[in-house]
């Protein structure tokens, strides 16, 4: 195999892909690139056997083939080098040579053949939206998934099609976050799938705030979308997800309504001397007021008071700090409404105007 390319032109796929590359991984050849040159195009393969991304690029093919090629050193190399430099990048003995210029690195290689190929992905279901709207649904809630929970379909996400309606949903245990797409997306029939974490993250990198149209493919057990010469393919967790809809506070008669800048900056500012271990922040409303107190083991206190809109009497509750800055962070409306029962039940924390976007908020008791 032997190919030339401009350095911020193989630089585009290297990038595109990096990030599914594992650093500790349970095969060697998952450290690796897959390199593919024919037709005059060159793609550039990563996966960690859940999560594979495709980008290709065109490329003067000299010699056509397929290798793999440490993928972090590769990267490193082409980063490092000159801007406008023409890289030549050739193949032959079990090495593969890349020079440029005056510069000329040897790495080691595996054969393409030992390079995990993804399953075909014969798709169910497609449905078209718009990127930002895609964007919009995984950024709105993603942040709420578990990290290496032992119940394995909390670590990702829900891609909840009812009704010609999507909806994403994410929970740790502790928090919940939906959001609804305000416009049909429309398939054959209703159908609920869980996207790992890596792949969610991934999908969103790629995705931007244009109108532009993208193409969910849906297989039986994958998810795919291609864009822009770069195709991602996850598989999909085979698992449960939880009655979310249950963990929803109904009928809660107690609301709060405040300033969401304001209130966001109070919390953050309280945050400073919450306990680094539980982030463990309480609020007590009562008249127009609200509380924000936060303590740590070394007895320092950060108290803040701002306006609110109440509807009862009175109310002390304990919350994570971090939870309600992720929801409030997420909203985008002026004004932020919180709904809860008593102390001990979970708070509803949404926009004022609209119900697109909630979020669930476990209580702490402090």
């Amino acid at each position: 195999m032997k190919f030339a390319i401009l350095r911020e032109v193989f630089l585009q796929p290297l990038s595109q892909v990096i990030g599914v590359v594992e650093r500790r991984q349970t095969l060697p050849v998952l450290a690796n690139f897959l390199l593919v040159a024919r037709d005059g195009r060159l793609s550039v393969t990563g996966t960690d056997m859940e999560v594979e991304l495709v980008s290709s690029v065109a490329a003067d093919i000299a010699q056509e083939g397929e290798i793999t090629i440490p993928a972090r050193k590769l990267v490193d190399i082409v980063k490092a080098l000159s801007d406008g430099a023409k890289i030549t990048l050739s193949v032959k003995d079990e090495k593969a040579t890349l020079t440029a210029g005056r510069s000329r690195f040897t790495l080691s290689t595996l054969p393409a053949a030992e390079f995990p190929a993804n399953d075909h992905v014969e798709a169910v279901d497609q449905v078209a939206l718009k990127e930002k709207d895609l964007k919009r649904l995984l950024d709105k809630t993603s942040f709420a998934m578990a990290n290496q929970d032992v119940r394995y379909y909390l670590n990702g996400l829900l891609l909840d099609f009812r009704a010609g309606k999507l909806r994403t949903v994410a929970t740790d245990g502790h928090r919940l976050a939906v959001c609804d797409l305000d416009a049909p997306a429309e398939m054959k029939g209703d159908r609920q799938l869980i996207v790992p974490r890596k792949g969610v993250l991934e999908l969103s990198r790629m995705l931007n705030d244009s109108d532009d149209e993208a193409t969910l493919s849906l297989g039986r057990n994958h998810v795919r979308l291609a864009k822009d010469g770069t195709q991602f393919t996850s598989k999909l967790i085979d698992g449960r997800f939880p009655d979310y809809e249950a963990v929803i506070p109904a009928g809660a008669d107690k609301q709060l309504i405040m300033d969401r800048q304001v209130f966001t900056h109070a919390l953050q500012r309280a945050a400073i001397l919450s306990n680094e271990k539980y982030r463990g922040v309480r609020l007590e409303a009562s008249g127009n007021s609200l509380k924000i107190i936060a303590h740590n083991p070394q007895h320092e206190e950060a108290v803040e008071e701002i306006e609110v809109e109440l509807n009862f009497d009175s109310i002390a509750v304990g919350f994570n700090v971090t939870y309600l800055l992720d929801a409030l962070m997420a909203l985008e409306s002026e004004s932020v409404s919180m709904e809860l029962r008593d102390p001990n039940s979970s708070c509803l924390v949404s926009a004022r105007e609209s119900d697109l976007n909630r979020h669930v908020v476990m209580p702490l008791k402090l």
